[in-house]
């Protein structure tokens, strides 16, 4: 009826099903790790106070003012556009450059 001798020696059962088993087990195992690993990093991972006003809404709304009262207090009738170094100009060089020019112009 059943021959376990002949199920012994089919390669199919001997390497297949284990290897088949492994691979499907190991999916689930991995499942279960890769969880564990982003459940620990929702406990330690904080947000900074900026970041979570960019994400709450109702937050978002005092950060705004906050910035607006930064941005209300600075004298901008006085603010002038200066050129920065290029990665291949010396910034020293080019700052002394710079100081020289505004000096001649005030």
């Amino acid at each position: 009826m059943f021959n376990l001798k002949a199920l012994r020696k089919n390669k199919t059962v001997k390497y297949g099903v284990p290897m088949l088993l492994l691979v499907v087990g190991g999916s689930f195992g991995l499942r279960e790790f890769t969880q564990i690993r982003y459940d620990a990093q929702k406990i330690r991972k904080k947000l900074d106070p900026s970041l979570e006003a960019k994400v709450n809404v109702q937050r978002q709304s005092v950060m705004l003012e906050e910035e607006y009262e930064k941005i209300k207090e600075l004298n901008l009738e006085e603010w002038r556009n200066i050129r920065g170094p290029r990665p291949w100009e010396d910034s020293k060089e080019y700052q002394e450059q710079q100081r020289a020019k505004q000096n001649k112009k005030d």
